[in-house]
């Protein structure tokens, strides 16, 4: 037994001749290892918990888009369908107002019944946001006319102006959806 604790002895003091180090140096070199293994540890379990987060985050985020999509899509379906039924009385009123024109004799009777379906149809356009763009003698614009033809002007304050609409334009809610096509004095 004293011959083996000798050469380990021998073996510690060859050891710590080349590397310079004491076994208390050694011992400290051990603690931080550990420590670091320990820190590492730590780390490794933070980036699970964090890619676990970032995974559920991201599909979280993936079924927000889709559903928003979805939502998207119908209403874009049930806005039409809502446009679409409240035109559905003015075409009853032409119907009538044709059945009318059909068995009338009195001019005047008609022209009525067609000014109350313009006026019907006019206000169903502006409750939903459509504008006419009001373009007769104003200054010419063109986010707002296009120009179709040019003319002398009648008047010298009509230059530069819209002297006629040839068709009239509209907004909605003040975006241009068409553009009024006008002629121009010079």
């Amino acid at each position: 037994m004293v011959k083996k604790a000798m050469p380990e002895k021998e073996e510690t003091i060859h050891s710590t001749a080349k590397t310079g180090k004491t076994r208390g140096d050694i011992n400290k070199t051990t603690d931080q290892r550990e420590k670091i293994k320990s820190k590492m540890a730590s780390y490794e379990e933070k980036i699970k918990e964090l890619t676990d987060k970032y995974l559920r985050l991201s599909a979280e985020f993936d079924n927000y888009r889709k559903r928003t999509l979805k939502e998207k899509i119908e209403l874009t379906k049930s806005a039409g369908e809502e446009l679409l039924k409240n035109i559905l009385p003015v075409m009853d009123d032409f119907e009538r107002g044709i059945k009318t024109v059909n068995n009338a004799g009195d001019i005047t009777a008609i022209k009525e019944g067609i000014d109350l379906i313009y006026n019907k149809f006019k206000d169903f356009l502006n409750q939903n946001g459509v504008r006419e763009i009001d373009a007769k003698e104003k200054e010419f614009n063109i986010d707002l006319h296009e120009a179709v033809t040019k003319i002398p002007a009648a008047k010298k304050d009509l230059k530069g102006k819209v002297v006629d609409v040839i068709e009239k334009g509209y907004t909605l809610n003040d975006k241009v959806i068409r553009y009024s096509k006008v002629v121009i004095g010079e």
